[in-house]
């Protein structure tokens, strides 16, 4: 009877392995949510300087704010469901805010998806009140830019969670969607730096500084709280397909200038210039980091800053010399592409360097606070993915 009972309930054991193993819902909608966001921004600068035309109604505001909705959705369901449900589980692996339980990164989602959508009729009213301007730096647009990178932060925080649940074989699935949904978080940042990490200003020390602030803390952070060996380069060249494939594949969609004056004539969307290379900072990191791991946190740090400035400069400093000749002006690296409010006696700007600092002396003194700024963002980053180790709830 015995033998009976167990050969019965093996099937019962099996479904509920594979359960185990399949990944959550609200896993899926995370990463979904995120992508959502990425590309509808993507789109919405893409629209800037095609199109020109900005109402709360374009497509590309409408895709932006469709990841804050399925944010939004699904982490107040997960939040409403672990407060009232029945499941003792899942309140044990639960925050408790304001009386509510749930998810560290449900409450951070949510939080960052009602900022998003907050920032939707203040925008809309601040366009009616001032005029269509596209400044990134608007109270809505800074609103709206704390926003996504909140929810962002906020898959980020549910997903790890579930991973350092998991077993083994959920834990592989579990890991690659982080790395993806902090590629995705790498790829926001990176288009709200692109003013500056542009390849006219390669040859200036605000292009190195810039990425020194911004990268080494998502890097080295994503990496460590994976675990992965090659973390950080896995999601550099992530970002690299995905942007690269954007260049290539926007100016296939058809668009045209709905706002004047109009200087350039525009007969398809104008994608973003080609990607930094990024995976070559991050694979010395990796290298370094790994080399070192045993060391002293900022040991760590240092190495791993140095090598990233070092190998970015080796880089892309010939790398800007080639984007800035006639050579890169095709369809492959794209620096012929110009938005319509673009003069055409101003193209020449977009093939020739600009330097910020205007004296070798600012030039090397700019160079030696991007080198101190990515081993602190290194240290922060070290930090960052050792406290995500740790996250369970």
């Amino acid at each position: 009877m015995a033998h009976e009972m167990s050969l019965a309930s093996a099937p019962a054991r099996a479904i509920g392995l594979e359960r185990a193993k399949a990944v959550s819902w609200y896993v899926w909608f995370s990463a979904l949510a995120v992508t959502s966001t990425v590309v509808g921004l993507y789109w919405d600068i893409s629209w800037h300087m095609s199109i020109g035309r900005d109402t709360f109604w374009t497509p590309a505001h409408l895709c932006i704010h469709f990841g804050a909705i399925v944010a939004g959705i699904s982490s107040t369901y997960l939040i409403l469901a672990t407060t009232f449900g029945k499941n003792g589980h899942r309140r044990d692996s639960a925050v408790r805010v304001w009386g509510f339980y749930g998810p560290l990164g449900a409450f951070v989602s949510l939080w960052g998806g009602l900022a998003m959508l907050t920032s939707a009729p203040f925008d809309d009213w601040w366009h009616n009140a001032f005029g269509l301007d596209v400044q990134i730096m608007s109270p809505p647009h800074v609103l709206l830019i704390a926003g996504i990178f909140v929810l962002g932060l906020g898959g980020l925080f549910l997903i790890v969670a579930e991973m350092n649940r998991a077993g083994s074989e959920e834990r592989e699935k579990l890991n690659r969607i982080f790395l993806y949904v902090g590629c995705m978080l790498m790829i926001l940042i990176l288009m709200l730096i692109s003013e500056y990490a542009t390849y006219t200003y390669s040859h200036s020390a605000i292009y190195y500084r810039v990425l020194a602030l911004a990268m080494p803390p998502v890097l080295v952070g994503i990496a460590r709280a994976s675990g992965y060996k090659w973390a950080a380069t896995k999601v550099a060249c992530t970002y690299f397909a995905i942007w690269v494939l954007a260049l290539w594949f926007v100016p296939l969609i058809p668009a045209e200038p709905k706002l004047g004056p109009v200087y350039t004539r525009i007969t398809h969307l104008v994608p973003l210039e080609f990607p930094v290379l990024l995976f070559v900072g991050a694979a010395a990191m990796d290298f370094l980091l790994d080399r070192f791991d045993s060391r002293n946190k900022w040991l760590q740090a240092v190495v791993a800053g140095v090598g990233f400035v070092a190998l970015m400069v080796l880089v892309e400093w010939p790398m800007g010399t080639f984007m800035v000749s006639p050579l890169a002006e095709n369809r492959l690296f794209g620096t012929g592409y110009y938005p319509y409010m673009q003069r055409p006696s101003d193209y020449h700007f977009s093939h020739e360097f600009s330097y910020w600092e205007k004296t070798p002396l600012g030039f090397w003194f700019g160079m030696a606070i991007a080198v101190v700024a990515a081993i602190v963002t290194a240290r922060i980053g070290l930090a960052w993915g050792d406290w995500m180790r740790r996250v369970k709830r």
